[in-house]
């Protein structure tokens, strides 16, 4: 570490003003912070000392997407092989099926350590295409607004792959991140400013303009010319019969984006965002108040022509990305509300319109992604609603 040390410290010349580099300071300044941690102090009170900042915020979450990931790669690479042991290993066509004959590990989906290389091929060339792209981006608006490139993309770049099917092409895959960064983030000027989550953003630009390459069946299960529905769209479909039990939802023992389908590692997330103070529990909590509420009196009303109305409030939780939305989408600090009362209703909205999307337009069995994104535009509202009430309050106080 001394010798990296010494070796940020001799270029630091050549990248400050008047260097050689001086363009690409921003990126020299992200590697240095990202090995190190910055050298520079506060000189002079009054001033706030904490422990938490920007980057150890965003390290808390990359920390508890650590099960999501381990589940994402297990689950698709588990997905892959209890279809190809069935087919047998002629079907994987596929340069990640191939790798595995190669490493001579085999399609047995009992195999843990099979599992999760294979869905490893999967994840990671998607994972690695995201930050090569998205911090391609935020390299170049550093460099033109003259700014440090901020640690937020080391989120947005996990949280994007685990959204994306396992068997996307990668240049949507280049495309969505793109769209995600400039215009869900950077056109607003960057971290801090945008209204929008940029990995949602990212998401629905690839569902809207590629609806069958994001959203078909074959593109659930990483084996080519394999089509399986996913198990939201097995309720919504009156002609199908529901394969899944809930404990294999719960598991994520089931076909689906490559980090939503564990709902257990999704817990595991929020308990370490929520005793960190990182995540909101107030929005997690009212996200599922509205659910709840909301898909309960579905469940009363009930339908004839609709099985999406008899979905139970603990199966719409296991089910599609509701718990890793809800978890890591609708908590983000930039996009979410930041008033306390306002986080609640925030959240509670957000339940609303998943239960609604998913029950009323059963055409579209999944809708936290497009409630998150709703919300985020109306999100600075709400606050605005409260601080007004709060300063009315004040204002009347003050005046007695």
């Amino acid at each position: 570490m001394k010798l990296l040390r010494n070796l940020f410290d001799k270029g630091h010349g050549h990248f400050s003003k008047g260097g050689r580099f001086e363009r690409l300071y921003p990126l020299y300044e992200a590697l240095d912070t990202f090995a190190f941690t910055p050298g520079k102090v506060t000189a002079s009170g009054p001033h706030i000392r904490d422990a938490m900042d920007l980057k150890r915020m965003m390290m808390v979450v990359v920390y508890a997407l650590v099960p999501t990931v381990l589940m994402a790669m297990y689950n698709t690479g588990y997905q892959a092989n209890l279809v190809l042991a069935e087919l047998g290993s002629a079907a994987a066509t596929t340069w990640q099926g191939k790798t595995i004959i190669w490493l001579g590990i085999g399609f047995n989906p009992e195999s843990i350590l099979g599992n999760l290389v294979h869905g490893a091929l999967y994840f990671f060339p998607v994972y690695i295409l995201t930050l090569a792209v998205g911090g391609f981006w935020e390299v170049v608006f550093a460099c033109v607004r003259k700014h440090e490139v901020n640690e937020g993309f080391l989120v947005t770049s996990l949280l994007f792959p685990l959204i994306l099917p396992p068997a996307i092409p990668y240049w949507q895959v280049a495309l969505g991140i793109t769209f995600g960064v400039v215009i869900g983030k950077e056109v607003f000027g960057g971290v801090g400013m945008n209204i929008l989550n940029p990995a949602l953003c990212g998401r629905i630009f690839l569902f809207f303009a590629y609806p069958a390459e994001i959203s078909g069946d074959k593109v659930w299960v990483a084996v080519d010319g394999y089509s399986r529905a996913t198990p939201l769209a097995e309720l919504a479909d009156p002609a199908m019969q529901f394969s899944y039990s809930w404990m294999d939802a719960f598991f994520g023992f089931i076909p689906g984006s490559m980090g939503e389908t564990s709902t257990l590692a999704c817990l595991i997330g929020a308990l370490i965002l929520i005793a960190t103070g990182v995540g909101s529990w107030r929005i997690m909590l009212s996200v599922l108040i509205g659910v709840t509420g909301l898909s309960l009196l579905f469940n009363l009303v009930g339908s004839s022509s609709n099985p999406m109305f008899a979905v139970t409030p603990l199966q719409h939780l296991v089910l599609g990305g509701l718990a890793f939305g809800l978890v890591y989408m609708a908590t983000d600090p930039v996009s979410a509300a930041i008033t306390f009362k306002g986080q609640y209703l925030y959240g509670l909205f957000i339940g609303f319109l998943v239960i609604l999307v998913r029950v009323i337009n059963p055409a579209f069995p999944e809708g936290i992604m497009l409630a998150i994104i709703f919300m985020n535009v109306f999100a600075p509202i709400i606050d605005r609603i409260y601080i007004n009430a709060n300063i009315k309050r004040r204002r009347a106080r003050n005046v007695s």
